[in-house]
């Protein structure tokens, strides 16, 4: 495995720090949830944080995984759709430089967003409207999109269009690539259970979840039952366990692998994708499993100190330098 692909919803980021969670209270938002709204809701939340410090970035779940690979070296595309609008261009152009090969289709409606509430504990609730992303067809997934690819990785948040994401899913397969998905969100595995245990046992080679998620995907509250459970649906799982690290089973082989500690918790956006990201590149470098996730806890432990997912060169180049020790077995957690 080697060239790996995205699918995902193609969104812009808006990240918002909040001085307390009464604006989660007010809505009725779930903290640490992803929620899809209408255009009005957004725009009514966004005005009731309007004065608090934010910032925006490219965002989207599998967005965020493929542009952490190509930055980490590893040969990648990403497939999505975005509005005729400037949000659009500037979508296509910074995937571009990031040598992110793009296959974007353009919609109708205006380009996605991400209104992302930051807790003062660094949890993050997302309030999504998917604008143009939406219209991402399961009609426009064909063979051509996975010429040159090993391996298709998918966010869960696709599951909105049940047609597109096993569409995706079972054309990769015919051509040939893994599919990897991940679970995203406990909200989102618990809203569409049945569809997601089928999608995996018929078409998914890796998954990735956190602890809740994969507790709402298998109804296990023990994180290494639910691996177990996992497990025997697909060829390799990840849960991941917060502050106790990562669990990692393939065939029978079963490895704990613990975090980097962050210098500072700052914003926990990002952190699932970006060791998505980690670990993936690992494997794409033919490593060991617990070389793919301490790589994973690496990248998860930096994306969560900055607000948003973009580093600055210093923080890159560390991680450059703690995944070199990581190739070489003379880091490992």
């Amino acid at each position: 495995m080697k060239r790996v692909t995205g699918i995902g919803n193609a969104l812009t980021d808006m990240l918002v720090n909040l001085k307390t969670d009464s604006v989660l209270e007010r809505f009725d938002l779930p903290k640490g949830s992803m929620n899809l709204v209408d255009n009005r809701l957004q725009t009514e939340i966004s005005k009731s944080v309007a004065g608090l410090p934010y910032s925006l970035s490219l965002g989207g779940s599998a967005g965020n995984t493929i542009r952490a690979m190509a930055q980490l070296g590893c040969k990648v595309g990403f497939i999505g759709k975005v509005g005729p609008d400037t949000t659009g261009d500037f979508f296509v152009q910074a995937l571009e430089n990031l040598k992110v090969a793009p296959t974007v289709f353009r919609g109708k409606e205006r380009s996605g967003k991400c209104v992302s509430l930051i807790s003062p504990d660094g949890e993050r609730t997302m309030v999504t409207h998917l604008g143009a992303a939406l219209e991402l067809s399961a009609e426009e997934i064909e063979p051509a999109v996975f010429e040159s690819y090993d391996c298709l990785y998918m966010e869960g948040y696709l599951v909105q269009n049940h047609a597109l994401i096993r569409k995706a899913a079972e054309t990769a397969k015919a051509c040939g690539l893994k599919v990897a998905l991940d679970l995203a969100s406990f909200n989102i595995v618990a809203e569409n259970l049945e569809f997601l245990r089928k999608l995996v046992t018929d078409c998914v080679d890796i998954v990735f979840a956190n602890e809740d998620e994969a507790k709402a995907f298998t109804c296990e509250a023990e994180p290494l039952n639910a691996l177990q459970m996992i497990s025997g649906m697909c060829e390799l799982a990840v849960v991941k366990i917060g502050i106790r690290g990562a669990l990692i089973k393939q065939g029978d082989e079963v490895v704990h692998v613990g975090i980097m500690a962050a210098a500072k918790r700052v914003d926990t956006t990002g952190a699932g994708d970006f060791y998505a990201a980690g670990f993936l590149a690992g494997l794409c470098d033919g490593l060991s499993l617990r070389q793919c996730g301490t790589i994973g806890a690496i990248t998860a432990g930096k994306v969560i100190e900055v607000v948003g997912t973009t580093f600055g060169d210093d923080a890159w180049k560390d991680i450059y330098r703690l995944v070199n020790k990581v190739k070489t077995e003379k880091y490992l957690f």
